[in-house]
């Protein structure tokens, strides 16, 4: 959690601890007709990161479904970061909003999940798992599903889409066989090409989880990742992450004196030859980027021998959202086998599906055999392992240090 969240959460702490208030009965999931009843005429506020104009135009299609077929309206709240919507919903809780709450549905994982499950922010008790939808998907097999960055989601979010990280790089201008396969091989690639690689800055997620992979690669005792910080330890822990970043930023675009805004600047800087590397936690995204003539087609993607970080990402509702049953409706629509398929086409968006192929009846699996996934994405068996997130104390503390040895650069 952001230190402004943590300062927010200190001066609220007495108005917290009194606990919600009454409130009146939440819709239950597994009455799903009284749910659908309850929705009809409903606005919801989905509050997701704006920064994408294929994810934008993705969710004004869902919003536009819910409408036509449930008339459910969805208002798309553009966050840049969504520690935005997490301060509004510990705010309104401190003030005693406990009803009518300005944030219906929140896209959500990791750091801020953890910081709305401690703070008592969000529905309860558990509704995803009673989701008509819930039924197709693989819970069983992807244990991200059910632990968000080490914290057990206990039904509180409902998964949207997968991730891991991937890297891009433009065959035109280097070759497959010199890419890095690792965090150490990417430092001597950085020092060998200065100013061809960068990574956002902290906290912007894709800056953070590069932060997060380097970590995981180069901390001594990995099995400390999955537990919060020793702060007794952490500056030795996190020491060879701080070594390699002085080594690396100096060979950084512009030295390491500025940084690229987020993906979607990356992205420009690929395609406009400023960067020869860039990352995304979408495998399928050099694919829809090319497809959105984003970047040119001679892009392809490569990963990590020994991995890379891999998650899910979720939607929550808060506790006191004034429109929980059409937040409920949305969030169902979302893991929809028609919603899962269009959402993984690179065409449309390309983010990997959290539904198990083998619940789906043959249509469904038919649409998702028919997907062309693009030329620049990697098959399952070539994306390597999956590396666990770090629990997010890690990353508070760490984007914290970032800042005060790296953040006047900027």
């Amino acid at each position: 959690m952001p230190k402004f969240l943590t300062l927010l959460a200190g001066t609220m702490a007495a108005a917290i601890a009194l606990g919600a208030s009454a409130r009146a009965e939440d819709p239950d999931p597994r009455n799903w007709d009284a749910v659908l009843e309850e929705a009809r005429g409903q606005t919801v506020y989905f509050n997701a990161w704006g920064g994408s104009e294929n994810i934008n135009a993705y969710i004004g299609w869902a919003g536009d479904m819910l409408e036509e077929r449930h008339g459910v309206e969805v208002v798309h709240v553009k966050l840049d970061d969504t520690a935005n919507a997490v301060a509004k919903v510990l705010a309104e809780k401190a003030a005693g909003k406990d009803e009518g709450g300005s944030v219906d549905l929140i896209w959500i994982n990791g750091e801020n999940f953890a910081s709305m499950k401690r703070q008592d922010l969000l529905m309860t008790p558990d509704w995803t798992t009673g989701l008509p939808n819930w039924a197709y998907v693989d819970h069983e097999n992807k244990p991200t599903i059910l632990t968000d960055f080490t914290i057990p989601t206990d039904g509180l979010e409902s998964p949207w889409g997968g991730a891991k990280l991937v890297f891009f790089h433009d065959t035109a201008r280097t070759s497959p066989e010199s890419m890095p396969k690792s965090s150490a091989e990417l430092l001597e690639w950085a020092k060998a090409n200065p100013g061809l690689f960068s990574y956002p800055q902290p906290p912007d997620f894709i800056g953070s989880s590069f932060l997060k992979q380097v970590l995981s690669e180069v901390i001594a005792d990995t099995a400390k990742l999955a537990q919060p910080v020793n702060a007794e330890t952490f500056d030795e822990d996190v020491a060879p992450l701080f070594a390699y970043l002085d080594e690396l930023h100096p060979n950084l675009w512009r030295s390491g004196k500025a940084y690229p805004q987020n993906y979607p600047d990356m992205k420009q800087k690929l395609a406009d030859g400023e960067l020869d590397i860039i990352f995304a936690f979408n495998p399928s995204e050099a694919s829809a980027g090319i497809a959105a003539g984003e970047l040119p087609d001679t892009v392809r993607s490569f990963t990590y021998r020994d991995g890379t970080l891999g998650n899910t990402h979720f939607v929550a509702i808060p506790y006191n959202a004034a429109a929980k049953a059409g937040a409920l409706v949305l969030a169902n629509f979302l893991i929809s086998p028609e919603a899962q398929a269009r959402k993984q086409d690179p065409a449309i968006w390309g983010d990997p599906t959290v539904l198990s192929m083998d619940k789906l009846s043959e249509e469904d699996r038919a649409a998702f055999d028919a997907l062309d996934l693009g030329v620049a994405t990697l098959k399952p068996e070539e994306l390597g392992p999956a590396l666990d997130e770090p629990h997010p104390d890690w990353m508070e503390r760490i984007e914290g240090e970032w800042m005060r040895r790296y953040g006047a650069a900027n």
